[in-house]
């Protein structure tokens, strides 16, 4: 019995110490994660390299001939860094990703059959809208011939049911 008030007792005042340590102690310090960084060009680099180079020179860790030195480096590395981008069209650059996108649609939209009516289905197989009735194939399963009235049950060809 006097166990269990012991243990009892030990987390309740670990519950309590737990609870006021930020009162008493202030709370730890946050962390801020920062976004994932956008992907530094090669005219970034050169240009944080250069900046680097110039900071260490005023504090005194590089000496005046070294900096000259990887100040031309850098200079020219950042020169061609921006010819580079200017020759190179931005527009082909972010068309890229959403070519990527808009294919990923496209082959989503071809597995996926779509009401004009209602909308993509979901169902991968269908041939029937699941909210209205209607085919959803422009052409009829049998024979082939085109199915141009959209609220058309069955084939103006062979008589084939085209709805449910």
């Amino acid at each position: 019995m006097i166990g269990a008030l012991v243990i009892g007792t030990m987390l309740a005042v670990g519950a309590l110490a737990f609870v006021l340590y930020p009162l008493f102690f202030g709370a730890p310090p946050r962390r801020n994660y920062a976004a994932i960084p956008p992907r530094q060009t090669d005219k970034d680099a050169a240009v944080f390299a250069l900046r680097e180079i110039e900071f260490d020179r005023v504090t005194g860790k590089l000496s005046d001939t070294d900096y000259t030195e990887l100040k031309a480096l850098y200079t020219e590395a950042a020169v061609v860094a921006m010819r580079k981008e200017e020759s190179a069209p931005a527009e082909a650059a972010a068309a890229k990703p959403l070519d990527q996108i808009e294919a990923a649609v496209k082959a989503f939209r071809a597995q996926h059959a779509a009401c004009p009516d209602c909308g993509p289905r979901p169902e991968l197989d269908a041939d029937f809208c699941s909210n209205c009735g209607r085919y959803l194939h422009d052409r009829c399963a049998d024979c082939g011939a085109p199915v141009e009235a959209h609220d058309a049950r069955y084939c103006m060809s062979c008589g084939n049911q085209l709805a449910a």
